[in-house]
């Protein structure tokens, strides 16, 4: 389904059922580079068990319209216009990297706005190293070789996947080398420079699960135990055997965690 948020399409999915705003919604909000397809494993558990799914694709990334955002409070205040354009009161954010600091800026400037939080593949702050960033301002292809050989975690590089016949490295290949022009840079400059988490943490008031991999090598696990803390109430589910992208190569620890909040 498409929705106008300031006059630009956004593209998003609703996990195979359709979107009735009189659930109680959850808004799927993916990573750096990437586009709503990284969720579509745990959308549609929640699109069939009560809830209304919005797995959107950020400005210039997907099928929405661009320009893409270059930082995350500009990020941040798009979603909550998001929600406001669905037809909804609140929404439950679950975010993964970009989108988990996207989905806690918004929660703690648009209480209002939002029910729940997944952080899935979130840190305090999220550095990227100076090579990434520049093979990403030049358009070459080491940056998306980069995300994905570090993103995955060790155990997936050597198969083993749960869904069969799904190589995730070349996978997420295709996705990275699809981006428009610039959009990698724009969205791992944001992540570069977004240093308000910790401060950020102690405003947000509602339940929140932050669901980390034991082997991630982008966002480790101890990197977000500050943010946890910070965050009052907050759970933390760190996932076996599992690297950066939780949501695919662990999908149903990812679901279990989720589930437990959203």
């Amino acid at each position: 389904m498409r929705i106008n948020v300031d006059g630009r399409a956004v593209f998003a999915t609703t996990g195979g059922a359709p979107f009735d705003p009189a659930k109680p919604a959850v808004v799927f909000l993916h990573g750096a580079g990437f586009d709503r397809t990284t969720w579509r494993l745990q959308t549609r558990f929640f699109a069939h068990h009560d809830r209304a799914v919005l797995a959107v694709d950020f400005p210039g990334h997907g099928w929405s319209d661009g320009p893409a955002l270059s930082s995350i409070a500009a990020l941040a205040d798009w979603a909550a216009k998001l929600i406001e354009a669905a037809g909804l009161k609140s929404a439950a954010l679950v975010g993964h990297s970009m989108g988990a600091l996207v989905a806690l800026d918004a929660a703690a400037r648009h209480p209002a706005k939002v029910r729940a939080l997944g952080l899935c593949g979130v840190a305090t702050e999220m550095p990227v190293h100076p090579e990434m960033l520049e093979s990403a301002k030049a358009g070459t292809l080491k940056v998306q070789e980069l995300m994905t050989f570090w993103g995955i975690g060790n155990a997936l590089h050597k198969g083993g996947m749960v869904s069969p016949g799904l190589w995730l490295r070349a996978e997420s290949l295709a996705v990275l080398s699809a981006a428009k022009p610039g959009v990698i840079h724009t969205d791992l400059a944001a992540c570069n420079a977004y240093k308000d988490a910790l401060a950020r943490a102690p405003d947000v008031k509602c339940p929140t699960v932050l669901v980390l991999g034991d082997g991630d090598l982008m966002t480790p696990a101890a990197k977000a135990k500050p943010l946890a803390t910070a965050i009052a109430g907050s759970k933390t589910v760190v996932i076996a055997n599992s690297g950066h992208f939780m949501m695919v190569e662990r999908p149903d620890e990812t679901l279990e965690a989720l589930k437990s909040c959203v």
